[in-house]
């Protein structure tokens, strides 16, 4: 039996696999220390009462006969789907079509797994640094190439520093498909709508495909920031937006997510005839899996009621709070930093002469506080390093006194 010789070509651990790693490592050589984690995305506050609320009913629905419920739609049930239509599109004067929606266990695994649907040769860009699962997933499909010092060699990277106000430029070369990331994970930095459309604009112009993480919308605070990449005029010709409930609403754990692909999203087979991603998008959804579950998908509608919003509004300020926390704590240190206004991750530019590893090994030590190295997100993110804002304020604010004293 022949394995698939693309995972022997992956650097290492997954990013995230590795800093727990080194966590855990430390944890255990020093079992007295009280070690603040502020690296890994995940939520610490629990789901909201109206969450809750409606789980508790779905799962009690479950019990009996006459509301159990199998196998549900493949692509979400009505309520579900109408509801993110309704609350999360219309406001903003965007129309979607019903089967434009599908539903998921997680924008992780549709950005994952949406690569399937490009030919094995697509050329892709990224921006640099990068949330790692749109280089990872191309990497196992052998659309990266081989990886060389630290990139990899079919890849295209869109730098994303200090240096250029952390916009990325359109790519230099033929590209089929670009990942894009906004609020930015991990920079924490965000695009207006006139910086977005010239990618938009690009794209329809070089017959390349969008994919849009919209993971950390419900962050945004600015004005004239689009929470959709569909408020740009020709967005839905060229995009594919994913979406999250795990930041929104504390899915972390619960997992549910919904993907939009508009049927004028085309793609080129062989033969040179354009086909609609979204039936493509279809045929693997219903081939490969089988629906978020009842109960939540029920959870998931129920941040849409009035009082769920209030709930989910209230957490997302929290973590804006801690956010502010570590940008303000860290600017009076004189650090460098980005991020933290429209998103829960701070973006800090580490100490002079100090690698991003380094940095992490220091924080560990010296502070007890766990970040993730700027490397870990592409050649671009060395000499950076990312802080989170989901623990609680608590926590955040001793880490940074932690910092106080350490700088």
């Amino acid at each position: 039996m022949r394995i698939n010789d693309e995972y022997g070509k992956l650097p290492g651990s997954y990013l995230f696999a590795e800093t727990a790693r080194r966590t855990k490592a430390y944890e255990a050589a020093h079992p007295d220390q009280d070690v603040i984690r502020l690296g890994i995305g995940d939520v610490t506050q629990p789901l909201v009462p109206a969450v809750i609320s409606a789980m508790h009913a779905a799962v009690d629905e479950m019990g009996v006969r006459e509301t159990f419920r199998g196998y549900g739609p493949d692509f979400g049930y009505d309520f579900l789907v109408n509801a993110i239509r309704e609350h999360d599109y219309m406001p903003l004067g965007i129309d979607l079509a019903y089967d434009e929606v599908f539903v998921s266990d997680g924008a992780k695994s549709d950005v994952g797994n949406i690569q399937e649907l490009f030919a094995p040769g697509a050329v892709i860009a990224v921006t640099d640094p990068v949330y790692p699962v749109y280089v990872d997933s191309n990497a196992m499909s052998g659309r990266a190439g081989s990886y060389v010092k630290d990139r990899w060699d079919r890849l295209v990277y869109l730098p994303c520093n200090a240096e250029n106000q952390f916009v990325p430029p359109v790519p230099d070369r033929p590209v089929d498909v670009v990942y894009l990331c906004y609020p930015n994970n991990p920079t924490g930095t965000v695009l207006t709508k006139a910086q977005l459309k010239v990618f938009v604009d690009w794209a329809r112009e070089h017959e390349a495909i969008i994919i849009y993480d919209a993971a950390y919308k419900a962050f945004i605070t600015e004005k004239d920031i689009p929470h959709s990449i569909y408020e740009v005029e020709g967005a839905k010709e060229v995009a594919i937006e994913c979406c999250s409930y795990s930041k929104t609403a504390g899915f972390t754990g619960t997992r549910c997510a919904y993907t939009v692909v508009p049927h004028s999203v085309k793609g080129l087979n062989s033969a040179g005839e354009k086909v609609e991603l979204n039936a493509m998008w279809k045929r693997r959804m219903s081939t490969k899996f089988n629906g978020v579950s009842y109960p939540v998908q029920r959870a998931a509608a129920a941040i849409y009621t009035p009082e769920g919003k209030a709930q989910v509004q209230a957490v997302i300020d929290g973590y804006l709070k801690n956010a502010q926390v570590i940008r303000e704590g860290l600017t009076k240190l004189g650090m460098e930093v980005y991020g933290g206004v429209n998103s829960p991750y701070v973006w800090l530019k580490v100490p002079s002469g100090m690698d991003s590893w380094s940095f992490f090994d220091l924080l560990l030590d010296r502070c007890h506080v766990v970040g993730t190295p700027g490397a870990g997100f592409g050649p671009s993110g060395e000499g950076y390093f990312r802080l989170t804002a989901f623990n609680t304020l608590e926590k955040t604010e001793e880490a940074v006194s932690r910092l106080k004293l350490l700088f």
